[in-house]
């Protein structure tokens, strides 16, 4: 197969109204992608610096997470400036650099819109905690304590403790699902909602092509403030926070998930449609998730695609547990679309999380490459990047602080890209020390030792990436008669007259495969393959996508 990535295909391709569907999109973490100015911390600068390499790989889009003006207590995601740079990543000229090198290259830019809540140093929180009858008074979410000082509502924050904080000034608690220092936004306000388009507004007309939604399904609360009722034990899942922390303790019907939410939505898409761009929210729900997902993205004025977490999950998936989320999501989000990924700066990277060979490792980016929805790729995961260990010491992450050493944070996997053997830091940075130490074992797996190496991981997902681009039923076909028998997923692809035949042997054993009967070539390998209606081996690990000869 031919991996090379023909550059006016790409910008064809991003040319097209439903560019986002079936997309891969890379995510950039920018402190740690590539830093330019030799200070320890990635910037702009940097991944713009890197954007040839990006583009190789044959995606359609970058995510870039949070750059905007803050004060690092989230590193990004708590946001004082919606509008500016913040100086340790550069500034609005270098992003507009940034966007012409990418769309000169045939990548989408999207960028990390974090609309739930802001920074407690953002200008609008600063007036909205002064008094209760200033201007914005009402743009955070406040309110009176109980009548024996306790806090509104039970509501629990995801970064530990009550999601209520006390604040003297007010004499009023007001809401923060993550850190005391992010205050959430009120959507029940009209002057918020607009205030938060034109945020939209400005970066559409900085060119971007489209946002990653932080935490969408969070925007808005119960206007009644009603406690959220206990979940069963036996129901709790560790998917959005680690099982040590209580947030799982509950059902999350009234902090999160309201129905008016889609409301907003639907008015973000409408300042949408005319710039062709896409939104790509991101539901965070350990219970109903794929069923948010559906809601948000049903018909043709809501979210385009919505962030799945079914497949970021502690356990590795086997052949019925893959089966058994696509035939959920086929039931709940018929009329929606997902966006697939297996790792992001959030969770443990699925290399260490699943305990994956390389061989497991390629397979699975056959998998997701072959899934139906769009895919995420996190920086470094082409490269087989394990789950770095950072020492105590080292830290710099809230949440891994908090709930040490049971839960040790996202840092490790946010450690920086290692590009090429020039120091001890992989060619990330010039500077003696990054803002976190890059990992040993990744200096093993640069992009330059793994640029000379043909079998390398990278070049395998070059060639699936390729796999999915030159077949369109993979990008955006329907995906039909989903099957597992033992450690063996089989699928197929359809869209207009191409029908492909996808099949995964999960597991280190060989097993046996039957094909349906007329005769089948295989599209994803060097080697083709042609059977007629016999049952063949497939070895651990190995996987065949299949066109059949004539009329199936």
């Amino acid at each position: 197969m031919n991996a090379s990535v023909n550059k006016s295909e790409l910008t064809h391709l991003a040319k097209q109204a439903d560019w986002w569907r079936g997309a891969v999109i890379y995510q950039i973490y920018p402190r740690s992608f590539q830093d330019d100015n030799g200070d320890g911390i990635g910037d702009l600068r940097g991944i713009t610096r890197r954007l040839p390499y990006v583009a190789t790989l044959g995606v359609g889009a970058i995510w870039i997470s949070p750059f905007f003006t803050s004060p690092m207590k989230d590193f990004g995601y708590d946001v004082s400036d919606y509008c500016d740079v913040d100086p340790m990543f550069g500034t609005l000229a270098d992003f507009d650099a940034l966007v012409q090198t990418a769309h000169g290259l045939g990548l989408k830019v999207m960028i990390d819109l974090v609309l739930s809540h802001s920074s407690d140093q953002h200008p609008w929180f600063v007036e909205s905690r002064a008094d209760r009858e200033n201007d914005k008074a009402n743009w955070y979410v406040w309110a009176d304590a109980k009548p024996d000082g306790t806090p509104p509502t039970n509501w629990l924050s995801i970064f530990g403790g009550s999601a209520w904080s006390w604040d003297a000034r007010r004499c009023q608690y007001y809401l923060h699902n993550f850190l005391v220092s992010q205050p959430d936004l009120n959507f029940h306000e009209p002057a918020v909602q607009e205030a938060l388009l034109d945020v939209a507004r400005f970066w559409l007309d900085q060119g971007v092509d489209g946002f990653r939604l932080d935490t969408i399904n969070f925007y808005t609360h119960d206007a009644q403030l009603r406690d959220n009722p206990p979940l069963p034990p036996e129901d709790r899942n560790a998917s959005i926070a680690p099982a040590v922390n209580p947030y799982n303790h509950q059902e999350h019907l009234y902090d999160k998930n309201r129905p008016e939410t889609l409301d907003f939505i639907r008015k973000l898409r409408a300042v949408m449609e005319p710039s062709n761009s896409a939104l790509l929210g991101e539901v965070g729900d350990a219970q109903r998730g794929l069923e948010i997902l559906g809601e948000y993205t049903a018909g043709d004025d809501l979210a385009h695609m919505c962030y799945a977490f079914e497949l970021l999950s502690g356990d590795q998936p086997d052949a019925a547990r893959v089966a058994e989320v696509m035939d959920h999501v086929a039931r709940v989000a018929q009329d929606g679309w997902a966006c697939w990924a297996y790792s992001n700066h959030d969770v443990v990277r699925h290399a260490t999380r699943w305990n994956l060979s390389e061989d497991a490792q390629r397979l699975f980016a056959t998998l997701l490459m072959c899934l139906r929805g769009s895919a995420c790729i996190y920086q470094g995961e082409e490269l087989g990047l394990t789950e770095a260990e950072v020492a105590f010491d080292d830290l710099q992450d809230p949440y891994g602080i908090e709930f040490w050493p049971e839960f040790k944070g996202r840092d490790g996997c946010r450690t920086p890209m290692v590009w090429e053997a020039s120091n001890s830091n992989g060619g990330f940075t010039s500077a003696a020390k990054p803002w976190l130490p890059v990992a040993a074992e990744h200096l093993s797996h640069e992009v330059e030792r793994s640029e000379q190496d043909t079998g390398s991981l990278l070049h395998h997902y070059r060639q699936v990436i390729a796999l999915r681009r030159a077949h369109p039923a993979l990008a955006k076909g329907s995906i039909e008669d989903v099957r597992a028998d033992g450690q063996v997923l089989r699928f197929f692809r359809n869209l207009d007259d191409e029908k492909l035949l996808c099949a995964f042997n999960i597991g280190a054993t060989e097993q046996d495969l039957v094909l349906p009967a007329g005769a089948w070539t295989s599209v994803d390998t060097d080697q083709t393959t042609i059977a007629d209606g016999q049952k063949i081996k497939l070895p651990g690990w190995h996987t065949l996508v299949m066109k059949p000869e004539g009329d199936i």
